[in-house]
């Protein structure tokens, strides 16, 4: 009884082996150029990003609401700034952001809008926050009693 592989075995597997290596490296490339283009197609994006986290670490509400300016690496002019309204709940507020990108003539970047929900307890109202905290401590109690 002879052991092994016949040549024309091995020819077989090495040319699946092939043929998945080709598909697999055609698929990995596809997914960079993929990246590659999403990153050219929003040219703005690293710097809305730098914007909304400047609002985010920014402890005073009045200094957020106010936004900000800065000139981006490559030398273009973005400005924010912010609305934030309280929520029913405490420490908890709904922010629209706004970010404007002075691009090059050639290309004229969009005002970017955002709306978002943070919890930011340097924000609050002491006053306003204690009651909301109390009203919360309420419901609870409410639906704990409401429990058989």
């Amino acid at each position: 009884m002879r052991r092994g592989f016949t040549l024309l075995e091995v020819l077989v597997a090495l040319a699946v082996f092939a043929l998945g290596a080709i598909v697999l490296g055609a698929a990995y490339v596809n997914v960079l150029n993929a990246y590659e283009t999403a990153q050219r197609s929003n040219p703005g994006d690293q710097e809305v990003r730098f914007a909304r986290s400047l609002l985010l670490a920014e402890p005073d509400r009045e200094k957020a609401e106010k936004g900000g300016d800065y000139t981006s690496p490559d030398g273009r002019r973005v400005q924010w700034h912010a609305t934030i309204e309280p929520t029913m709940t405490a420490d908890l507020f709904q922010v629209s952001f706004s970010c404007e990108i002075s691009g090059t003539p050639e290309r004229a970047l969009p005002v970017v809008t955002e709306s978002f929900t943070v919890l930011r307890p340097t924000w609050a109202d002491p006053a306003v926050n204690g009651k909301l905290r109390q009203l919360a401590r309420d419901r609870i109690k409410e639906l704990q009693e409401k429990k058989p």
